[in-house]
């Protein structure tokens, strides 16, 4: 897994964003210095956030418990493909969960994926082989890029936060649809996930009260 940005390369690619966009300007100057959002990659990393999607922060790390105790610590796809649907349900997942657990770990298994080696892939085709996984859509594979994976030029255009934000910083009436959001990102290459960081940082600073649109 590639090294996240140290606090001084974020800081010289928000100066880098802002020079080359300057409607990222009052984003920028309302988010103070943040550091790389970073979670366990490879198949651990992504089971995890298959099992934390739609649950509350509280019941997600409870689950995630389970899962972690029912697998004995090994959370390795050949461990999960050793457990049936119904054993994974044991653990807290829904039958949904269960179910996407076994299909990212087959995924591996056969070799359609290999999640020990993502580095190897470009972000268009490793976005392209997660979403080829049954239960892995796109803004899953593109934030587990981010966070789990390290890639910097990644950005999920579907994120409604993101969405939001980019509303404010273009002064637009709506929020831009997912398509127009990608197109508008383009502009923040190769510092897209960057943009992202500071987006959500501004949405969350606003959405507290702590900042102003």
């Amino acid at each position: 897994m590639p090294q996240p940005p140290s606090p001084a390369d974020l800081t010289a690619a928000r100066a880098r964003l802002v020079a080359a966009d300057p409607a990222l300007a009052r984003a920028d100057a309302a988010v103070p210095p943040f550091e790389w959002r970073v979670r366990t990659g490879g198949f651990e990393g992504l089971l995890r956030m298959i099992v934390e999607q739609q649950v509350s922060l509280a019941s997600a790390a409870a689950i995630w418990k389970r899962v972690v105790g029912g697998l004995d610590g090994d959370l390795t796809p050949a461990r999960v493909m050793d457990h049936e649907i119904a054993a994974l349900r044991g653990m807290g997942l829904s039958i949904q969960k269960a179910t996407y657990a076994h299909e990212i770990a087959r995924a591996h298994v056969e070799g359609r994926i290999d999640f020990d080696h993502l580095e190897r892939l470009s972000d268009a085709e490793a976005v392209a082989r997660l979403t080829a996984i049954k239960g892995v859509g796109l803004w899953t594979a593109e934030t587990f890029l981010m966070f789990c994976e390290g890639r910097l030029d990644v950005f999920p255009g579907g994120d409604v936060a993101l969405q939001e934000a980019m509303k404010w910083a273009d002064g637009l009436e709506a929020r831009p649809r997912e398509r127009v959001a990608y197109a508008r990102a383009e502009a923040w290459r190769p510092h897209r996930a960057v943009a992202a960081h500071l987006l959500w940082a501004w949405y969350g600073l606003v959405k507290r009260g702590d900042a102003t649109i």
